[in-house]
């Protein structure tokens, strides 16, 4: 009688050991599609977040695969970001072009703002405008403090051209800073500092009126090495909005990016030109259908 219950016991046990994994086994593929396919993306704390957030979109409406978006739920500094992307813990991150970051993450190597990014005007501080004035060559520009992120790939190109960069490693921080006079000037894509003033309309800031910093500086979506396939679909996708139009419309209808080309009157500047010596030999430079010019405006 024992060994009969004995035997019961252990059959029980091995039909259910038998139903569980065929269970797991049935739920695998789902729960791999599902963990493919959800985009774990820094928080949207910008307006170009939200553009580049849009952009990622955009490459992957040619695709025939699903996606979700999952948002973080706190700023990130950018070596943290870079950090969690590189081990896969968060799916995407975007920043500027760089032979360092392009060694630790995947790039799509198709600018984003078409090489607005490149195009520095200045934040300042309200009264300074005058100073500013009398800058004619970038060895006068030598004479001012800028103001950058401590990890951002522009940093290391200002430094690169002999100028003098003081750093901070959240971007909310440098605002304030600007404000207190840690430093004299900070250098934003065009697009960038009228949204800025609004958000930080407490702040004494105003926009100098009369210089450009221009320097090659494309601006990528970066993927987790592990996305590799994920990666390519939006490339793809990229890749089939130049072609039809779609890109360049999702560019100039950015009402960032449109007010910023009216406002910023680039043409009417004086251009104080530097090299990028951080760009990979992979830069798509030899495409201008992927860059802004603005001799075109």
């Amino acid at each position: 009688m024992r060994r009969k219950i004995r035997f019961a016991y252990h059959t029980l046990n091995r039909t259910q050991v038998f139903a569980r994994l065929l269970l797991t086994l049935l739920l695998l593929p789902c729960t791999q599609a599902f963990a493919q396919g959800r985009i774990y993306h820094q928080k949207i704390d910008r307006s170009q977040d939200s553009y580049m957030l849009g952009l990622l979109k955009l490459g992957l409406s040619y695709s025939d695969r699903d996606y979700s978006f999952q948002e973080d739920s706190e700023v990130l500094s950018r070596t943290r970001l870079t950090e969690m992307v590189a081990t896969g813990e968060r799916t995407v991150m975007w920043t500027g072009g760089s032979r360092q970051m392009e060694a630790k993450l995947l790039p799509v190597r198709i600018p984003a703002y078409k090489g607005l990014m490149g195009h520095r005007v200045f934040l300042i501080r309200q009264g300074d405008q005058a100073r500013f004035d009398r800058i004619e060559t970038l060895d006068d520009l030598r004479y001012v403090k800028l103001g950058q992120g401590h990890t951002w790939a522009d940093t290391a190109i200002l430094k690169s051209a002999g100028l003098n960069v003081v750093t901070a490693l959240k971007t909310p921080g440098l605002f304030y800073m600007l404000e207190g006079g840690r430093f004299d000037a900070f250098p934003r894509g065009v697009h960038e500092p009228w949204q800025e003033m609004r958000n930080y309309a407490d702040l004494n800031l105003t926009v100098e009126k009369g210089l450009v910093l221009v320097y090659t500086m494309p601006y990528y979506l970066y993927f987790s090495p592990s996305e590799e396939a994920l990666a390519k679909d939006v490339e793809s996708g990229l890749e089939k909005a130049i072609a039809d139009g779609s890109f360049d419309r999702y560019f100039f209808a950015d009402p960032d990016v449109r007010n910023a080309l009216e406002r910023a009157q680039l043409k009417s500047r004086r251009v104080l030109n530097i090299d990028n010596p951080n760009l990979s030999s992979k830069t798509p430079i030899d495409r201008p259908e992927l860059w802004l010019d603005i001799n075109d405006l």
